[in-house]
């Protein structure tokens, strides 16, 4: 008989690595999904095997990365079962999660799917009536199974054709740790991540930034939205400049490096090529023309200043370089004070 392949849900969270390894220990095959959005992980698309090596070099387990991003960007503007305390829609990102695993099964030869919930441990997302809501809108009754609260739970299909010994199954419950954390010493695993969540829509601050977008509180439409928009969205300092620029400083030299890679070509770039401060961009200066487009270079580019190093006992106008791309232009502008752009920043 072939071994039995089983494709788990993997966040990297202590839950999800147990979940791979308890059933793995009966015999089965995991092949674990880790789902990104621009909301959460996106930035290990840019170093793919280098995850993978490290999660099987720490847990032993196979995962691959798969980009959500388009599906996950049009679920926001109306998940059937709502949102949480911010922007988060938990139980609609589950059942989004679930139906493109099991669209991922029969490629991967995977009989049945997996996951790290657990009974009750989050209130909005892990109750049990949730749960049933959660496999039954993702159409995976049956096929979806919880090593970790499984006895609470109804037998699965993997249980019945006896690939998973129901016995060998466990039957934790509630927010705890302890059990995780004492089952993880058992199995060997000592280094894996706190249980702080990483999903910036149920970031207080940065979930309000989003939401602006999707509730058409925003210089880009809620239909026009894109990946770009959205991980851009999440750096640095932000501003609605008057007349309807939205122009994005760098905090710090990481951030500074990271705005210069995320400007596309009809942006406008700015920075001070002759005194140390942050790289921005105004962005989609299509939209601008004339006097309102002037207008915004000049606002744009005393905020640069107004954000730059200050040079001691030397004057306070900073030159500015302003690329769109082949034109360049330098405008030297005094720093704008902060009363007057205090009220531009996007909260």
């Amino acid at each position: 008989m072939s071994q039995i392949t089983a494709l788990a849900l993997f966040s990297g969270g202590l839950d999800s690595i147990l979940a791979c390894r308890v059933v793995a220990a009966q015999g089965v095959r995991v092949v674990a999904i880790k789902f990104v959005t621009p909301f959460f992980d996106y930035e290990l698309l840019a170093s793919r095997e280098a995850y993978q090596e490290e999660v099987f070099k720490k847990y032993g387990i196979e995962v691959l990365l798969e980009d959500l991003s388009p599906g996950y960007l049009d679920l926001l503007h109306n998940p059937q079962h709502g949102f949480g305390k911010n922007f988060n829609p938990c139980i609609d990102c589950k059942i989004l999660m679930l139906r493109r695993a099991r669209e991922m099964m029969a490629p991967l030869g995977a009989s049945f799917l997996v996951t790290g919930e657990v009974l009750g441990q989050r209130p909005m997302s892990q109750r049990r009536h949730t749960l049933r809501v959660i496999e039954r809108d993702s159409g995976a009754d049956r096929l979806l199974l919880r090593p970790l609260s499984a006895k609470f739970l109804p037998e699965t299909e993997a249980e019945a054709k006896g690939w998973i010994d129901r016995e060998k199954l466990l039957d934790m419950s509630g927010r705890g740790r302890s059990r995780q954390i004492a089952l993880a010493r058992e199995l060997g695993i000592v280094d894996f991540p706190s249980p702080a969540g990483g999903c910036i829509l149920a970031d207080p601050i940065l979930s309000r930034r989003i939401a602006r977008i999707y509730q058409g509180d925003f210089i880009i439409r809620p239909e026009e939205i894109t990946v770009a928009d959205i991980c851009l969205l999440l750096v640095g300092r932000q501003f609605l400049l008057p007349g309807g620029g939205w122009l994005i400083l760098g905090r710090n030299e990481q951030e500074n490096a990271r705005v210069l890679t995320m400007a596309q070509g009809d942006d406008a770039l700015l920075f001070m090529p002759v005194r140390p401060g942050p790289t921005a961009i105004l962005r989609r200066p299509q939209a601008m023309v004339g006097p309102v487009w002037q207008e915004a270079l000049q606002l744009a580019a005393a905020l640069v200043v107004r954000f730059g190093r200050k040079i001691q006992e030397g004057p306070p106008e900073g030159e500015v370089q302003i690329a769109v791309g082949k034109e360049r232009q330098i405008l030297t502008v005094a720093p704008l004070d902060g009363a007057v752009f205090q009220a531009w920043a996007l909260e």
